[in-house]
């Protein structure tokens, strides 16, 4: 275990997912995590997620394929997007990045829509 919790809360996500089970108690949580559950929950890669007696439990839906923390955590802008998506997605319009904006954490597609740079967190697919 390190020091990130989004970092462990991925890799422990892809575990259990590696392991077939359908969730995950995760020990260690924050806000910031619990806002990227949020957007993975809204685009249909997390089914559930509630805290219980401490602990995190984060139940995974059938469209998660893989999920994964970015480090380090490029800062781009609005026209370099792109190439990042080229890099950690397989496909065009198959999965998100989260990115980390002045206006709060948002999908690459929203970033791109709005306009906005900021710092790359994670990405699901």
């Amino acid at each position: 275990m390190s020091q990130d919790v989004i970092a462990d809360a991925m890799n422990q996500i892809m575990n259990s997912k590696r392991a077939r089970k359908s969730s995950v108690n995760l020990k260690k949580h924050s806000k910031f995590l619990l806002n990227i559950l949020a957007i993975g929950k809204l685009k249909g890669y997390i089914k559930e997620y509630q805290i219980r007696d401490g602990s995190l439990e984060v139940e995974f839906g059938e469209k998660l394929n893989a999920c994964r923390a970015i480090k380090p955590r490029y800062i781009v802008k609005n026209r370099d997007i792109e190439k990042y998506v080229k890099r950690y997605l397989p496909a065009r319009d198959m999965g998100i990045l989260i990115i980390s904006t002045n206006q709060g954490l948002v999908t690459h597609q929203t970033a791109l829509d709005k306009k906005l740079g900021g710092s790359i967190i994670a990405y699901f697919y």
